[in-house]
């Protein structure tokens, strides 16, 4: 059973950077086979198509990020250094992997999401599921800015919903220009979206 296991483990690793690094349609399930070093008997055990993996490969990812997320999004940090604390961390995610592939890769999720919307339900689905996940923690957020008086009134919901979407295409526009320095001037945006001034950092 040990092996078994190990080779889910490896497939969904494998599917994940495979596909972040190219696209979903340039990824075969004999190529994820062949980097995972697994056979496709292995592949056809756990999973009935590419997309069950990739569902299973995107589901597994966010839980080994979601600590991140439970860190930066804590109560704990005020509003304002919770939005800041998360810009620092998607430009360093995207640094990291700028380093690891050679190349901006942009949001892993809307990527496929994109890709597959029209395509293929499953994938759409938990697109819209983990990006529902992401924008949950900035609607706490940003209510919370606006109780404690520090971002404008509003709709929470829809604030968190436009900073997402703008995070989102601010990542597709430095994946295309291949350009990190693009996420730059990322914090001065949000607070302008949700009307705060940016927090100043602490030493």
């Amino acid at each position: 059973m040990g092996r078994t296991s190990d080779a889910k483990e490896k497939l969904l690793s494998v599917a994940f950077d495979l596909i972040h690094e190219n696209s979903y349609g340039a990824v075969g399930v004999e190529q994820m086979c062949q980097r995972a070093k697994v056979n496709k008997g292995s592949f056809y055990y756990f999973f009935k198509t590419k997309a069950d993996l990739v569902v299973a490969a995107y589901e597994e990812h966010w839980r080994l990020k979601e600590p991140d997320y439970e860190r930066i999004f804590s109560t704990e940090n005020s509003p304002l250094k919770r939005l800041a604390l998360w810009c620092d961390y998607i430009r360093e995610v995207q640094k990291q992997r700028h380093k690891k592939y050679g190349q901006v890769c942009g949001c892993p999720y809307t990527s496929v999401g994109g890709e597959l919307a029209t395509q293929d339900k499953k994938v759409r689905l938990k697109t819209r599921d983990l990006i529902d996940r992401h924008v949950k923690y900035l609607i706490g957020t940003i209510a919370d800015a606006m109780i404690t008086g520090v971002a404008e009134k509003g709709d929470p919901e829809i604030k968190a919903q436009l900073v997402h979407a703008f995070v989102v295409g601010l990542l597709l526009r430095a994946k295309i220009y291949n350009d990190l320095k693009i996420l730059s001037h990322l914090d001065e945006a949000i607070f302008a979206l949700i009307g705060a001034k940016i927090p100043k950092r602490e030493n």
